[in-house]
């Protein structure tokens, strides 16, 4: 299963990628720059043909490609005297040439993030989600000092509005909270019938810069799936079957099962996870018990029902503005999530590196199909046009050895009339350079961190 995930992780993760490359390539070839090599993977070419100017690559290792410009990496002589670049190629452009051809990579990642979510929208889709219903994380944890806590909610409490938006399901109520960690939110719940209004500041959580009040989301105890040869299976329960009871305590809601194991250390923990417990439930009208055994793990072995969320199919023009929306609101969140940098947080937890985040691909691929073929192909495409607006977001960011780099250096230049100094750009260079392998080092040491917890 690791080996399918990472395999499906670096072919999602390469389309993302290529599309950056395809931009740079088009708009090299529309202002007259010359591309040597356009390649799809990298590493070893095993088959490549050339038309025209450019040799066209299909390399070993499917992850990604690259566009090679002729002459491109003549930047340090281009700001010296007596520079002569040859025609046809990258540094004979105008500056305002190469300001295109930078900004064409993380353009295309926007236009792909555009397109798939206006295909998702304007096919319309179905897909499990939690319940915009809450549950204390208090109750289960006894810890009564989260921002929930504060703003007077409490557990079956319906979230149905924040700062005017609704909120249809849990997504929307997550989103709302992990986008604006220490800004109050005014909030609309719907309790027993009746509305409840409160404001809630959410509090920022270190691992990963989001938001948080202290809720789980609702989840009634309705079976939905049994995984073969799990502790659910081994005790006889069947999909449907509503869970009562877990070792003669209520079983309201799914979160309930942390319930039993809140508060205890390592040693308690794995002496709770070792003895059977009394499970009872509910089929047909009819009750039934058994003892179930957890085996080291405070998992039962089985997937909830969900209710699921249907979208309507939008038309082409109304696909095309929901994909734009959806593509504009992830880009602004991408934009304000950088200045969680300077706000205390654990780089090794929120910045995810390559391998990580080709797990995750490949972790969304493999559940998500699990669903369903619909289902797995519609989270794919989801999570990888949030992924190319992060690039295209990181891609933009005016360091030199980056696209935002080469734009504030080529517009400098046309300004200027003149290339930048040689010495400058170096410096120029080094600095960036020693930011991003920081950033690197800090990435990499994350997913080493979170690979042996797998």
């Amino acid at each position: 299963m690791m080996l399918l995930k990472i395999i499906l992780g670096l072919l999602g993760l390469g389309v993302v990628v290529f599309v950056h490359e395809l931009g740079h390539f088009l708009a090299a070839r529309a202002v007259g720059i010359d591309v040597e090599a356009f390649a799809l993977g990298w590493g070893r070419a095993f088959l490549k043909k050339k038309i025209g100017n450019t040799e066209y690559r299909l390399c070993m290792f499917p992850v990604g490609g690259y566009c090679k410009m002729k002459g491109e990496h003549d930047g340090r002589e281009a700001g010296e005297p007596g520079f002569a670049p040859e025609p046809g190629s990258f540094f004979a452009a105008h500056p305002l040439k190469r300001v295109l051809v930078a900004f064409a990579g993380p353009f295309f990642n926007i236009v792909f993030a555009v397109f798939v979510f206006s295909v998702i929208w304007g096919v319309g889709f179905e897909t499990p989600v939690l319940e915009n219903r809450i549950v204390l994380v208090s109750d289960i944890s006894g810890d009564a000092s989260y921002p929930a806590n504060a703003a007077g909610l409490q557990t079956g409490d319906r979230i149905i509005e924040i700062n005017g938006k609704p909120c249809e399901n849990h997504s929307d109520v997550q989103q709302m909270i992990a986008l604006n960690p220490d800004k109050p939110l005014k909030m609309t719940a719907q309790r027993d019938g009746k509305l409840v209004e409160t404001v809630v500041t959410p509090v920022m959580d270190r691992s990963t810069g989001a938001g948080k009040i202290g809720v789980y989301f609702w989840t009634d105890p309705v079976i939905g799936a049994v995984t073969p040869g799990g502790p659910a299976e081994r005790a006889g329960l069947l999909a449907g079957d509503r869970i009562l009871s877990m070792g003669g305590e209520p079983f309201p809601y799914s979160a309930a099962l942390y319930k039993r194991f809140a508060g205890l250390n390592e040693d308690e923990m794995a002496a709770a996870l070792a003895l059977p417990v009394e499970i009872e439930w509910e089929r047909g009208g009819q009750v039934y018990s058994a003892g179930l055994a957890l085996q080291g793990a405070a998992d039962l072995g089985l997937d909830w029902r969900l209710p699921v969320y249907k979208t309507p199919r939008y038309s082409p023009i109304g696909a095309i503005a929901r994909g734009a929306e959806e593509t504009w609101t992830t880009f602004s969140a991408s934009v304000r999530s950088l200045s969680l940098f300077f706000k205390g947080i654990d780089l090794t937890q929120a910045v995810s590196g390559p391998v990580r985040i080709t797990y995750m691909v490949g972790d969304i691929a493999t559940n998500g199909f699990a669903q369903g073929a619909g289902s797995g192909l519609r989270s794919v495409a989801e999570f990888l046009s949030f992924i190319s607006i992060a690039l295209c977001v990181m891609n933009l960011l005016p360091l030199p050895i980056l696209d935002g780099g080469l734009i504030v250096l080529y517009t400098v230049e046309a300004v200027r009339r003149r290339p930048a100094p040689a010495r400058l750009v170096s410096v120029f260079q080094m600095a960036g350079i020693a930011l991003i392998a920081g950033l690197m080092l800090f990435a990499v040491f994350g997913d080493i961190l979170f690979l042996t917890k797998q």
